[in-house]
């Protein structure tokens, strides 16, 4: 409880602006455990299956392939049991198939990369924040330096200025987290990108023409 009270007394020193880089705190700390849960429910981690279903595709075992991937539990292996969907599929051309299974793609990277806006716009407005509270209270500090004139007392300029200052280390101690979250959500976004690229050509490399292309 003493912690939380100094806490508290910390960021009510930095005035309003230091309850609002407290509140993207909370937010950022929300946002990447968010982000952490939804991907590992879409099975970004997911690899062995889709990866063994593409071996045995390339080696001519179309049917054991396809029943491979039946109930598919990962990002991978959903695009993947698509693009072989959509070759078997003698409704589609092999340039419609191919239409299809890039929409597939597209729409699980685009939930893979949801959020990271937010992380972006966080990380760029948190420091700019702390920069605007150190001014303020430089301002206000300042100001009270000019009303006491010549008798004013260097220590409680100097506790203004510090407490000024606290603004700009939250905005910063936001802005770093958030930056290493939104680098390595991006990261881990353009990983799967690489891994559905080298398995669909690999998938489509290896099918055969269909008749009347």
């Amino acid at each position: 409880m003493t912690d939380l009270t100094a806490l508290t007394a910390m960021i009510g020193r930095g005035g309003i602006v230091m309850w609002i880089i407290a509140g993207l705190s909370v937010l950022t700390l929300a946002l990447v455990l968010w982000k952490i849960w939804r991907l590992t429910l879409s099975g970004l981690w997911r690899r062995a299956e889709a990866e063994r279903a593409v071996a045995l595709w390339v080696a001519g075992r179309d049917g054991e392939a396809q029943a491979s991937l039946a109930m598919p539990r990962g990002i991978r292996a959903r695009v993947v049991a698509q693009a072989m969907a959509a070759l078997g599929d003698p409704t589609l051309s092999r340039e419609s198939a191919r239409d299809e299974v890039l929409r597939v793609a597209r729409r699980e990277l685009n939930a893979t990369r949801s959020g990271l806006r937010a992380l972006e716009l966080i990380s760029t407005i948190a420091p700019l924040l702390g920069l605007l509270g150190t001014v303020l209270g430089m301002i206000t500090a300042f100001q009270a330096l000019q009303s006491t004139g010549a008798q004013a007392d260097p220590t409680i300029l100097a506790g203004g200025i510090w407490e000024a200052l606290l603004t700009t280390a939250a905005g910063m101690a936001v802005a770093i987290p958030a930056g290493v979250a939104l680098v390595w959500i991006e990261s881990l976004a353009d990983g799967v990108q690489a891994d559905l690229e080298d398995a669909v050509t690999q998938i489509f490399t290896r099918a055969p023409v269909m008749e009347g292309e």
